[in-house]
């Protein structure tokens, strides 16, 4: 039998919450391909932004925030796309009424936040799924296959690097720590996830560094933080993540019998490049640029239709958050903090890989990238 086509198929309708950089240059166009889905309202505190977004994707329903319960009553899930310190009410708000959540990443700022949120989804009985974009994505997920499959031998170290240059004005920079500013919890999340898929397991300890040049823009958070993660079967994890230096987006997977090189590794905007290296046989691969967010959206849209939790849940939001903050412990204490209670959760499967095809770069409203560059 044929696929429906996006026409003839049942679709969640979507609000996304926050028309930032990402949502403007990723979440919005991704559903124009997404199967499943519907995007049938925006939220903002800017009305310009609502006007032109609005005109620009056919949009009837806008709300600026203060209306955000009206906007609620109008869709089937929302898409968080705002500051990480606003993920947890907003979430609750929505799980409060009956609405399915997809929130960007990280979850949200504390462990004791994620927690309110996973018991918020758990008591309304919606869907709660944090969105990394990556373990839908072919190249990483190929990574996980290799890392599974043996051929490496035994696993021994991941390493990752994972910097760009942001903005003085930027979020990132001006909110504090305590806010979910800084490196760590905008890059550091994705260094700290792509070694647990890899090695399949939690770390056990934790042991951090933070480095500040001095510079005015880095007076409410660290330059950049570099991490020491102990894993079971005495493997080690080290990543460094920076708001403070060129853009670089790669880790490495050494195993007794060889090595796995993602560059890039993280991105969205590019395709991304695979070296593997078996005894003295090396190999490269390129997998194309792909729609990363029409990926998530349509496999969160068929986890609600389908009535099937959604992987990443909200416990694997949780872990990572819980990770992040033993980290600045350890940078405050100059010690090594131990990791214990991360809950059991499922790690991504093969079959969750999505293919949707590319868009260009759109144009925006009243937005910047974190580099500071007009979108």
């Amino acid at each position: 039998m044929p696929r429906k086509t996006k026409s003839e198929e049942k679709s969640i309708r979507y609000a996304v919450v926050g028309l930032g950089h990402i949502a403007q240059v990723a979440v919005l166009p991704g559903f124009n391909t997404a199967r499943n889905t519907e995007l049938a309202a925006i939220v903002s505190g800017d009305r310009e932004k609502l006007t032109a977004v609005a005109q620009k994707y056919d949009i009837e329903q806008i709300f600026p925030y203060d209306e955000y319960d009206n906007a609620l009553s109008t869709v089937d899930a929302v898409f968080i796309a705002l500051p990480n310190h606003l993920h947890k009410e907003y979430v609750v708000r929505a799980a409060n009424a009956g609405v399915h959540i997809l929130c960007e990443k990280p979850m949200a700022v504390t462990r004791a936040d994620c927690e309110e949120m996973v018991e918020a989804s758990d008591r309304n009985h919606v869907k709660l799924m944090i969105a990394y974009r990556l373990h839908f994505e072919e190249a990483n997920l190929e990574a996980m296959r290799i890392a599974c499959s043996g051929k490496l031998g035994d696993l021994r170290i991941f390493s990752s690097e994972f910097t760009q240059q942001v903005a003085p004005d930027n979020v990132r920079v001006t909110a504090p720590a305590s806010e979910g500013g800084g490196s760590l919890y905008d890059m550091g999340v994705y260094c700290i996830n792509a070694a647990r898929y890899l090695f399949q397991d939690d770390p056990t300890s934790v042991f951090g560094w933070s480095a500040n040049n001095g510079e005015e823009r880095f007076r409410n958070v660290e330059e950049m933080v570099a991490v020491e993660m102990r894993f079971p079967k005495e493997r080690l994890a080290t990543f460094t993540c920076s708001f403070g230096a060129v853009d670089v987006s790669r880790y490495s997977l050494i195993g007794t019998e060889g090595k796995l090189v993602m560059e890039p590794a993280y991105d969205y905007s590019m395709a991304l490049k695979q070296e593997l290296t078996i005894g003295e046989k090396t190999t490269k691969k390129t997998f194309r640029k792909r729609d990363q967010f029409a990926a998530e959206l349509e496999y969160f849209s068929e986890c609600i239709l389908e009535d099937k939790e959604p992987e990443p849940s909200g416990l694997e939001g949780l872990a990572d958050v819980a990770i992040i903050e033993a980290i600045y412990e350890s940078v405050r204490t100059g010690k090594p903090v131990e990791v214990s209670d991360l809950p059991e959760k499922p790690r991504p499967a093969p079959n969750q890989e999505i293919q949707r095809p590319a868009h260009g770069k759109p144009e925006t409203v009243k937005t910047k990238s974190p580099s500071g560059e007009a979108a």
